[in-house]
C-alpha cells in the first residue's frame, strides 16, 4: 500500500508498468541515477536524466501524464521530486520506493548498456 500519493512499491510499479506494455504503451519513467549506473542496469523504458543536470532539463519532463521517477534506492529520485514540485510546480510526480535495487530484487526485468532500445 502506497504510503502517500507521491510513492509506490516497485511491486506497484511493476503492475501499471506491465499493463501499459501490454496495451502497448509505456510508463513515463525518468532515471535520476548517474549514466555510469544507468548502464549497469535499469528497469526497461526508462530515460536517463541524472539528478546534477534537473536544473537545465526540467522542461523535458511532462506535465499532462503520471510521471515516475527511480534511482538506485529512492532518495535521489524523491530529491529530484522535491525539487520538480518546487521549483518547476509539478504535480504529477510519483517516486518508486526502493528504485532499481529493489526492482531487481523483485526480479522483474533488467535492461543493460548505455542505450535504451525501446
Amino acid at each position: 500500500m502506497s504510503r502517500d500519493n507521491t510513492q509506490i512499491t516497485v511491486d506497484e510499479f511493476y503492475t501499471r508498468w506491465l499493463a501499459a506494455s501490454e496495451k502497448g504503451e509505456a510508463c513515463v519513467l525518468i532515471d535520476v541515477r548517474t549514466p555510469e549506473e544507468y548502464a549497469m542496469g535499469r528497469v526497461p523504458s526508462a530515460k536517463l536524466l541524472p539528478l546534477n543536470t534537473l536544473p537545465e532539463r526540467a522542461a523535458e519532463i511532462e506535465r499532462d501524464r503520471t510521471v515516475y521517477l527511480i534511482c538506485q534506492g529512492g532518495m535521489r529520485s524523491a530529491q529530484a521530486i522535491g525539487y520538480l514540485a518546487n521549483e518547476h510546480g509539478h504535480s504529477n510526480l510519483i517516486n518508486i520506493d526502493g528504485g532499481t535495487m529493489a526492482w531487481a530484487h523483485a526480479g522483474y526485468p533488467i535492461r543493460q548498456g548505455e542505450h535504451d532500445e525501446s
